[in-house]
Parts: structure tokens; sequence; C-alpha cells
């Protein structure tokens, strides 16, 4: 079956769906089990999520990978899955909603447990061309908008979801047109990669992609405002 059709069902009516067939979906369709579970309407297993982390390091983390290209990514990444990993015994915890408030409406839910997924909140998500006040509003509502392919298209690529596949979990008709605005998968993939790591080992990581991508520090915040989707190999 199609996967944009798996996912599509999943999200209508994925609570029907047992847990060990959502982890073989997963499997299949190479999505975190984590965010499989959230599209499908389940709670996400303990050890799936992250450990409690510094917010600020977090913050960090994401605006400093977001330098790197494509190469320094997939470096990164090797890097990041070659870190140890926290002993299982860690206590797990799920983070506070990312917009301060129960989400009002399905997809907007979904978005909201997929940043939490990754241990973010609003905050610290990476620059991704959109406002603060509008992420804030994407997870608290999902309404019908002339807005809303620019918002997947901005959002897909830090969550490490191609397109395609967030399209049909959100229920919104894809075009082979659309692009990334900012950011594709690559850059979500090492967040995804990141989910279990301490926060000594996400100060670890930023440092790592310092020397890879030879960001040279201002002193101030200076978010990426180009991004490298332009030149993403898969155009997803």
């Amino acid at each position: 079956m199609e996967r944009s059709i798996i996912l599509s069902n999943l999200a209508a009516s994925g609570r029907d769906t047992a847990p060990q067939r959502i982890t073989e979906l997963a499997a299949e369709l190479g999505i975190p089990a984590a965010d499989l579970f959230v599209v499908a309407g389940h709670p996400v297993p303990t050890e799936l999520l992250p450990p409690e982390r510094d917010a600020r390091v977090l913050r960090q983390f994401a605006y400093r990978i977001s330098f790197c290209d494509h190469s320094q990514l997939a470096a990164l990444e090797a890097f990041v899955r070659s870190l140890p990993r926290a002993a299982a015994a860690q206590p797990l915890v799920q983070s506070a909603w990312p917009g301060g408030h129960p989400a009002e409406t399905r997809f907007a839910a979904v978005l909201g447990e997929l940043i939490r997924n990754r241990g973010f909140g609003i905050r610290e998500l990476p620059f991704m061309g959109l406002s603060l006040s509008t992420l804030y509003g994407m997870v608290r509502r999902w309404d019908p908008s002339p807005h809303r392919r620019q918002q997947l298209c901005a959002s897909a690529g830090p969550l490490g979801w191609t397109l395609p596949d967030l399209f049909a979990v959100a229920d919104e008709p894809y075009s082979e047109a659309l692009r990334p605005i900012l950011h594709c998968h690559h850059l979500g993939r090492v967040l995804t990669a990141a989910v279990p790591l301490t926060t000594a080992q996400l100060i670890e990581t930023a440092q790592e992609a310092d020397r890879l991508s030879m960001r040279e520090d201002q002193g101030v915040w200076q978010p990426v405002s180009q991004g490298f989707a332009g030149e993403c190999p898969d155009h997803f």
C-alpha cells in the first residue's frame, strides 16, 4: 500500500491499530516509532521519549547545527549515533506542551506532540522562517487556511519528516512543486537522532557542529535565514 495512504489511514483511525503493528509500520516506513504512535492517536511509550534536558542548551544546539550543510549534517548524524546511550534506568519525562495550552484540533495536537517527541518547545526550535506567534498558533488550532501548505513546508524539515508524509498526516493536498522553506528533513534527521542524548552530549554535539561548519561565534543570536533546503539532493 502506498505510504501516503497508510499514513492517512493511521491519522484517521489509528486508535484501532495495535501498538505492535504501529512499531512494525514505523520500521517499514522509516519513521520514528514515537512519531507514528502520535499519528495513530496512541500514547508514546516512555522508553521512546527523550530525557529531561536544559532548554537553553537545546535551543543553542538546534541553532548551531542549522549552520551545517548536507555533507556536514550527514557527518554530524553519524557522530550523534556513535555517542553512548544513557542507561535505560534514567528517568524519562514528557516535556511541557509546546504551545503552553492543550491543542484544540487533531493535527495541532499531532504537530505539538511531534515537537515534544524531540524534547523541544516552540522557543527551542531552529529558526524556520515562521514567527513565534504563528508556531504557537499551529500547535493550538489547525483550521483551513491558505497559509497551511507554507507552514507545513517550513515545519516538516526540522521534524525530520518529508513533505509528502507530513502532508498526508495533515490531510492536505501535496504537489511535487512544493519545496522546504529553509530546512529539509536532513536537518531533522540530526534532531531526531539526538532524542536520547543528555544535556552534556548535546553540548558536545554542538561543538562538533561548530567544528564541521566553521561557524564563527558573533556573540549574538543570528538565525540561519537561508538554510540549505535549496540544495537538498532529494528535494523533500
